[in-house]
């Protein structure tokens, strides 16, 4: 892998054009957008960079075989015949993945399952020793992404999901995904220079995010291990060099992060990962209401929320919802408010008028990111 070659990186609904910039500004060439993916071009060198660095992405998938297929036998047939022993050895564990869709697959598993048999079969025949399939932890996990008879077989470069940075180690009921909370921060243009808070921080995410983005730190620089690393071509050397080479990047921001939390108990989970991810003498949280609080200089603010949706809300969603609005109005004037909720209606109690919606996805929970700028007298619509 010294030469270019086709990677696809997977990413949560629209975020994509987040993630195609991202790419562009790494070096990535020939970037194209797709669903809930963006495709590029680079080398051995690149994958590792990327792995290391994109904040928005999930996965960086790189795809190896394609092929079509009209039923589950030739599906099975194409693959027995693929010469798994360029990637995989008897003494290896693996792993597949399957998504599928339209007329001719209707079984993700099934798909899966085929697969698997495929490749045993191979080596079976060959050496009559076949590797292990590992459920959590495979040396190697590849993608098959069907639709219709088209098939594309895909290897895992990152292994676990990029999300898992490294630092939550305690979560509340409903933590944000990293990479969800780091596309909302980018959508938002927050330009990493004005103060930023997160006044229902919950366990940090925002905060943590925003702080690696102000400060220019390598989002997985504090992950265990990424899939490359079990390959025969890992070139620990070239990793090394290439996370030297961003490390060099890193400031120190005097941009003020911080974040309220109204339960003890959450803004103690809350500072167990702002100490693990390193910030814990920049990112200053406080036990508070929200609702008590207000601005404490004329300077700009970013507010980043994340309310309860309801789901486990005791009392009234639209209530919390109203005061919301009524705090920004009155206590938060010359500030860009961003929030985002899946509770649609309860949006509507805010108040104000949004400049943007973006729809996003937080989990399967349709939602919209809205922004309320905040002036001086800012009124209800």
């Amino acid at each position: 892998m010294n030469d270019n070659f086709k990677m696809i990186a997977k990413t949560f609904f629209g975020i994509e054009k987040v993630l195609k910039e991202e790419l562009i500004s790494l070096g990535a060439q020939n970037v194209e957008c797709g669903k809930r993916m963006v495709s590029f071009f680079g080398d051995k060198g690149f994958m590792y960079k990327a792995n290391l660095c994109l904040r928005t992405a999930l996965k960086i998938l790189i795809p190896i075989h394609s092929f079509y297929a009209n039923s589950y036998d030739d599906f099975y047939h194409e693959l027995n015949k693929y010469e798994w022993n360029k990637y995989i050895g008897l003494s290896n564990t693996f792993l597949f993945d399957s998504v599928v869709s339209g007329n001719f697959f209707h079984h993700s598993l099934y798909v899966s399952q085929k697969a698997k048999d495929a490749l045993v079969d191979q080596f079976m025949s060959k050496y009559n020793k076949r590797p292990n399939v590992d459920l959590k932890y495979p040396d190697f996990r590849f993608h098959i992404h069907i639709r219709n008879n088209k098939c594309n077989l895909l290897i895992d470069s990152s292994g676990e999901s990029l999300h898992k940075r490294g630092y939550r180690v305690s979560s509340d009921l409903a933590p944000i995904n990293e990479v969800l909370a780091a596309g909302i921060i980018k959508l938002s243009g927050w330009d990493s220079l004005t103060n930023f808070l997160d006044p229902m921080c919950g366990s940090g995410t925002f905060l943590i995010e925003a702080a690696m983005i102000a400060c220019k730190i390598p989002v997985n620089l504090n992950r265990d291990e990424f899939a490359f690393e079990k390959w025969d071509d890992w070139d620990e050397n070239l990793f090394s060099l290439i996370k030297e080479s961003q490390l060099k990047k890193v400031i120190k921001s005097n941009t003020h992060i911080y974040g309220y939390e109204i339960s003890k108990s959450v803004l103690l989970k809350a500072k167990k990962n702002i100490s693990e991810a390193g910030f814990k003498d920049y990112i200053k949280i406080k036990h508070i209401d929200f609702f008590d609080t207000k601005k404490s200089n004329d300077k700009n603010l970013y507010l980043i929320l994340n309310p309860p949706y309801g789901e486990r809300l005791k009392g009234g969603i639209n209530d919390l919802y109203s005061s919301i609005g009524n705090t920004l109005k009155k206590q938060y004037s010359n500030s860009d408010a961003w929030i985002i909720s899946s509770n649609l209606q309860a949006i509507k109690n805010i108040g104000l008028k949004p400049k943007s919606k973006i729809k996003l996805f937080n989990g399967k929970l349709e939602s919209r990111l809205l922004n309320f700028p905040i002036y001086e007298g800012t009124k209800k619509k």
